[in-house]
């Protein structure tokens, strides 16, 4: 399906309501260090509701570990910085999309190496900073998916 990227997140039920919605959609989560929380807060357990043991999380030392290991995929910066609309692009099977922090995005060297029609963009209201990054995600992962047509969808 697809994988979820989430760079140093910092807020525990951000990070568990994201762990529910992959394990509901298939696609794999993959936290980046360091971390704002351990993954046996108790916060991040209540917003996953017990959807762990569904979802596939994979928890990378760092971004160059975590790049390593997609390296034959494509990925997508999601950021208010993209330049692109995320609903004018066509998503496939297997692609990425990093997500950064909640309170400072994306590094501007991590977005800088995502080629740039591959930097994405949920269009808001003018004057608005950002959403919930676990609504960002959502949004994002099934727009791809509804591109699929929903695809190993019950």
């Amino acid at each position: 399906m697809f994988d979820v990227i989430l760079f140093e997140p910092e807020i525990p039920s951000n990070t568990g309501n994201i762990i529910r919605l992959c394990a509901n959609t298939g696609a794999a989560l993959h936290l980046v260090k360091p971390l704002g929380f351990t993954l046996d807060d108790r916060r991040l357990r209540r917003a996953g509701l017990d959807y762990h043991e569904f979802a596939t999380l994979i928890v990378h030392q760092n971004w160059a570990d975590c790049a390593d290991n997609l390296k034959d995929r494509r990925i997508f910066a999601v950021s208010t910085k993209g330049v692109q609309r995320y609903d004018l692009m066509t998503y496939a099977e297997g692609d990425a999309f990093l997500f950064g922090p909640e309170t400072r995005g994306l590094p501007a060297e991590i977005l800088g190496s995502v080629s740039e029609p591959r930097c994405i963009r949920i269009p808001m209201v003018s004057g608005s900073r950002s959403l919930n990054l676990s609504n960002t995600v959502a949004v994002v992962v099934y727009e791809a998916w509804r591109q699929l047509q929903f695809g190993k969808c019950v």
